[in-house]
């Protein structure tokens, strides 16, 4: 049976929603698909984070290579990011590998973090404004060198919620990037946080395909909508403002993050 006969049309329509949103706006990625995957097929949630994430690695693949053609990557802020975020997600597989990842309890925990990082997540969307307004004129005087320290740190926070849960690198990553470099465009926050996720989710991927949390036609039949919808995505990054999705996204997290706690 060839790999192209177990593509499920749900899935990949699925793959296109979510690539299309995180192409726009940096956001959606883990925190839209692994719900989809837990709530709506019933996918075991550890199986749904390993999963999501080489989805995610692939996809934000399709997007960098567009917000770099665009000259919309900021290299530098995305090296720092990774500085943090790589070592601190092999730490992280290091110690999740010394328990059952696949079993009952670990799912209770993982959709309990979850639910968590989606609620987070949310509340970062919907107040991510008085936040900058706060912060912003502390921080527009901050020397670069404690930017970048601060940029790192942030990367190792990341590394760790993406390895468990597979969200935090869009919204929560691009509003901490967003009060770190008030003076970016915010088309070049959004691919540059898409470049650092993909070192960052394929590290992560592939930790969990060791572990054996990596649903292989799931995959495929994921990235069959979601490269064409990031793409998609990434070209309307520029020109389309994410202020009417972002409401809505907001929204949306919080009664699917209210669903995985409760």
């Amino acid at each position: 049976m060839s790999l192209f006969s177990t593509i499920n049309p749900l899935f990949s329509l699925s793959g296109f929603f979510v690539g299309l949103l995180v192409g726009q706006t940096g956001m959606g990625g883990g925190s839209l698909m692994t719900p989809i995957l837990v709530l709506l097929f019933g996918i075991h949630p550890a199986t749904a984070v390993g999963t999501d994430l080489l989805y995610a690695s692939v996809t934000k693949t399709a997007g960098t290579l567009v917000h770099g053609l665009n000259h919309t990557v900021d290299w530098q802020i995305t090296g720092h990011l990774a500085l943090g975020s790589v070592p601190a997600t092999l730490a992280t597989l290091a110690v999740i590998s010394h328990y059952d990842f696949t079993g009952p309890t670990s799912g209770q925990i993982i959709s309990l973090v979850l639910g968590t990082m989606l609620l987070l997540t949310a509340l970062s969307l919907i107040f991510r404004q008085r936040f900058l307004t706060l912060l912003r004129p502390a921080l527009a005087r901050m020397p670069p060198q404690r930017a970048a320290h601060l940029t790192i740190a942030t990367g190792a926070l990341m590394g760790v919620l993406v390895t468990l849960s597979s969200v935090g690198a869009g919204a929560l990553g691009m509003t901490s990037l967003l009060m770190l470099y008030p003076e970016v465009p915010m088309a070049v926050i959004v691919g540059s946080d898409i470049a650092h996720a993909v070192p960052l989710t394929l590290v992560a991927g592939i930790g969990h395909w060791w572990l054996g949390t990596v649903n292989w036609p799931l995959l495929f039949s994921l990235l069959t909508g979601s490269i064409p919808g990031i793409i998609l995505g990434s070209y309307l990054a520029a020109h389309v403002p994410d202020y009417v999705l972002r409401p809505i996204l907001a929204v949306t997290l919080c009664v699917v993050g209210g669903r995985m706690l409760f």
